[in-house]
């Protein structure tokens, strides 16, 4: 509901300077003020990153495609997941060739995925329609300018569809790295599902902490194998970034690449208790401004 009344509001907002924009964005959903000088929590430093830490480089890195590029570097192409094809059209695809299973993503924002796990019930007319929908829409615009999404070319990519022994959806470790160290992270299970997740620090233990409409996980949960590697590559691939969110998955040990966020949540969801809005803030120190 919110969302719809932000989008007709949106058109009047457009021309505004980001600072005001982000400004209105960020109190109309969290309902808080935002000093853009004197930013205190995790969400207020997210919309000052927004605006004033332009680096090129994060082009690069919110690309679904493009990044692969940055992983294979940083950490070598063993831990990136199986790309079977990437296409600038939908039309592109030729769903005949592709495997049973697999994984379609756009490569410009997110929340652009479908995994198909069965392609004999795939209605491949739906999904082009989908997909062309997805090319058309900038994650600029379509959030709260989120600035390296601004310019990154829309593709689709397909890849390998990863399974998980004795498990329907696979676990997704998300850690919040800042200043280049990883302090946190959070674990999305069911996300095929109900998603439930839990936060941990980096010693394994768990918080009491949860976010904004998400479902807490009040089970523990097993540290994964090869934990101590994946922080590694966390503090790796996050190195001279004020802050960033390396995902990652862990299938028996194998680690595989997710992808890297700036902006997690678009800097509108708070975390409860309220108190971890302050903690986790104070984490990140905002750099000189990149414009």
């Amino acid at each position: 509901m919110l969302r719809k009344l932000w989008i007709g509001l949106q058109k009047k907002l457009k021309f505004l300077p980001p600072p005001t924009y982000v400004k209105a964005y960020y109190e109309y959903y969290v309902g808080k003020k935002l000093d853009l000088e004197r930013p205190i929590e995790f969400n207020q430093k997210i919309q000052w990153l927004k605006v004033y830490y332009k680096r090129d480089l994060l082009t690069q890195l919110v690309d679904k495609y493009d990044v692969r590029e940055y992983v294979k570097d940083k950490i070598g192409e063993q831990y990136l997941n199986e790309l079977i094809g990437v296409y600038k059209k939908p039309s592109e695809i030729n769903f005949d060739a592709l495997p049973q299973q697999f994984v379609i993503k756009a490569t410009h924002g997110f929340h652009f995925n479908i995994l198909v796990n069965d392609k004999t019930k795939l209605n491949k007319r739906k999904t082009k329609l989908l997909l062309h929908k997805w090319i058309r829409k900038n994650q600029y615009w379509r959030g709260g300018l989120e600035w390296a999404y601004k310019n990154v070319e829309p593709k689709i990519i397909v890849e390998k569809y990863l399974v998980e022994l004795g498990k329907e959806d696979i676990n997704d470790y998300k850690f919040f790295c800042f200043n280049g160290e990883p302090k946190f992270l959070n674990i999305d299970i069911d996300r095929g599902s109900t998603l439930k997740r839990a936060y941990y620090d980096i010693d394994w233990n768990k918080l009491p902490v949860r976010r904004a409409h998400i479902q807490q996980l009040e089970d523990e949960l097993p540290k994964p194998p090869n934990f101590e590697k994946m922080i590694e590559i966390a503090r790796t691939l996050a190195f001279d970034f004020p802050f960033v969110r390396v995902d990652l998955y862990n299938l028996d040990g194998k680690i595989i690449f997710g992808e890297m966020t700036f902006y997690p949540g678009d800097g509108r969801l708070d975390f409860f208790p309220d108190e971890y809005n302050t903690i986790f803030g104070n984490y990140i120190k905002l750099p000189e401004p990149i414009l």
